[in-house]
């Protein structure tokens, strides 16, 4: 594939078929964590790792459940592996960054049953993207999820300061 059919699927998931702004998954930490912009950037990094991870771990997963024909066990191993990388990543957090932990609260733990992820892992498979094509679709929607969050952050932000 070209570098104009790369741009394709990430401009596709990040724009046109956003996450949040087009099939509205992953509304949670959309409104719970877009008062404020600095969370709401941090939010979006977490929410964005997670994706990457899952989308390739989910190739991976497709792979081997096609070699052994059984695709009947792709939704439960796709949940146990976001729920495992939700996990390091708040192990990761509260380790090395304690304020971003402390920040995002109880929406870190909520990536895990965050709805965009688990759709990400669906849609890649279902549209039979290649490895390089499912990172970049996984990039692209970690892009498209950190934009209407930091722009709803920005907004709501603003309308606190707002006399309305």
């Amino acid at each position: 594939m070209n570098d104009a059919g790369y741009w394709s699927i990430f401009l596709n998931a990040a724009l046109i078929n956003n996450f949040v702004l087009a099939y509205f998954l992953g509304i949670c930490p959309f409104f719970g964590v877009s008062a404020k912009l600095e969370t709401a950037i941090r939010m979006s990094g977490a929410v964005g790792f997670v994706m990457l991870v899952a989308s390739v771990c989910a190739f991976g997963i497709n792979l081997i459940l096609e070699a052994i024909n059984a695709p009947y066990l792709r939704i439960i191993s796709y949940i146990l592996v976001i729920s495992s990388t939700v996990q390091l990543v708040e192990m990761l957090m509260r380790k090395l960054s304690p304020p971003t932990f402390r920040a995002l609260g109880i929406f870190l733990p909520l990536i895990t049953t965050n709805c965009a992820i688990f759709g990400l892992a669906l849609f890649q498979t279902n549209k039979g993207y290649g490895f390089t094509q499912a990172i970049v679709y996984a990039l692209g929607a970690g892009a498209g999820f950190a934009l209407a969050l930091v722009l709803m952050a920005g907004i709501r932000e603003k309308l606190d300061l707002a006399d309305v």
